[in-house]
């Protein structure tokens, strides 16, 4: 049975994480975690620009609405 362990790519050159000491580990963990947190952060940057959408198109509707009410003859106002 062969043990598996993760190989690291660094400018096309394979580490074997065993191979690495505690300041490598860390900095590995380190990008890592950022890897997942600039992961995490693109979702709520995708929500948030879906929901900025439809504000915005909500905005949108509600001005065209009371533009065409302004322009209805039954609001208008003879001078």
């Amino acid at each position: 049975m062969t043990e598996k362990t993760n190989v690291i790519t660094i400018n096309g050159k394979e580490y074997e994480e065993s191979a690495m000491d505690s300041q490598q580990m860390y900095l590995i963990n380190q990008i890592r975690d950022l890897q997942s947190k600039a992961g995490s952060l693109r979702f709520q940057l995708d929500q948030v620009q879906v929901a900025q959408d439809a504000f915005t198109t909500a905005l949108i509707k509600t001005v065209e609405e009371v533009d065409g009410e302004a322009d209805s003859p039954e609001r208008s106002v003879a001078n």
